[in-house]
C-alpha cells in the first residue's frame, strides 16, 4: 500500500471504550465539526447535537448525535417561497448520507489529533432509542437521531480490528459469483483476527442463542462471523415498530406516505 499521514491515520483507528479524565477543549470540538461539515453532501441534511455532561458511555469526555435535518431544508426553502415535494424515502436516504459522511469526517478529524472515538450503533435501528432522544433533544419534527458517537483521549491501546481481505470486498467492473471457498476464506480471516486479539472473551460478549437452538460454542473458537449471524439471524425481524418511530418523527415511508 502506498502510505502517507492521512492514510495512517485511517487505517489506525479503532473504536475505544476507555478514555482519561482529561476533557476536550472548546477548539478541539469546533474543529471537529467543522471537518464534519467538509464531508461530501446532498443538501447538507444534517445537525449535530452534543453534550459534555456525566454520565457519557465508556465514561468518554463528550457525546455527539449526528441528525438527519429535513426541518432546516424545510425552514430556508420556506423562505424562498417553495414546499417540498421530493418524497419522504429519498430525503432520508440522502439524509442519512449526510449524517454518516459528515460523522466519518469527525471521527478521522479527532482520530488525526489524538482523540479516540466509539460509534454507539443502536440509535438508527431502534424505535425505543429513536423516542428517547428525540424526547431528550427536543427535536422538531422531520429531525431524526442517526448516529450516536462518543469521543474522547483514549486510556487504552489495541491494534486495529480485522477487516474482510481486499479479494472479498474490491470487485472489478461487474459482481463475481461468490463459491463457497471465497466465503469460508474471508469468515476465517475475521474470525482467527478477533480471535487472536481475544476481542469477545476480553469483553465477555457473547449474544445467546434463541428458540431451543443448541449452543457449543466458548470463548475458544466464538468470534466474528457467528456474533453477526447470530444478531441478523435473530434480531428485528418486523420493520413495523422502527417504521412508526419514523412516522412520528415526520418520516413517512408508507406506498401510500410516499
Amino acid at each position: 500500500m502506498i502510505t502517507n499521514a492521512t492514510i495512517e491515520t485511517l487505517m489506525n483507528r479503532k473504536s475505544v471504550r476507555k478514555y482519561t479524565d482529561r476533557k476536550l477543549s472548546r477548539q478541539e470540538l469546533e474543529t471537529i465539526v467543522r471537518a464534519g461539515q467538509q464531508a461530501p453532501f446532498a443538501s447538507q441534511l444534517c445537525s449535530v447535537i452534543y453534550s459534555t455532561e456525566r454520565p457519557v458511555a465508556f465514561d468518554a469526555a463528550i457525546w455527539f448525535v449526528i441528525c438527519v435535518d429535513v426541518h432546516k431544508l424545510e425552514r430556508f426553502m420556506k423562505v424562498r417561497g417553495w414546499d417540498i415535494v421530493t418524497n419522504d424515502l429519498t430525503l432520508l436516504l440522502l439524509g442519512m448520507q449526510d449524517a454518516a459522511y459528515m460523522a466519518q469526517n469527525m471521527v478521522i478529524a479527532a482520530e488525526s489529533l489524538g482523540i479516540g472515538s466509539c460509534f454507539l450503533g443502536a440509535v438508527s435501528s431502534s424505535a425505543p432509542r429513536i423516542r428517547a432522544l428525540s424526547e431528550k433533544l427536543e427535536l422538531p419534527e422531520r429531525v431524526l437521531p442517526m448516529v450516536e458517537l462518543v469521543m474522547g483521549y483514549p486510556d487504552e491501546d489495541f491494534p486495529p480490528r480485522p477487516r474482510y481481505p481486499l479479494s472479498f470486498t474490491l470487485f472489478e467492473g461487474r459482481y463475481p459469483e461468490l463459491g463457497d471457498d471465497d466465503v469460508k476464506e474471508a469468515m476465517k480471516v475475521m474470525d482467527d483476527g478477533y480471535l487472536e486479539q481475544g476481542y469477545y472473551r476480553k469483553q465477555n460478549v457473547k449474544i445467546q442463542v434463541e428458540g431451543g437452538r443448541s449452543d457449543d460454542y466458548t470463548f475458544d473458537n466464538y468470534s466474528w462471523t457467528e456474533h453477526i449471524s447470530r444478531k441478523w439471524g435473530q434480531w428485528a425481524a418486523s420493520p413495523d415498530e422502527l417504521l412508526d418511530a419514523l412516522s412520528e418523527r415526520g418520516f413517512s415511508l408508507s406506498r401510500e406516505g410516499l
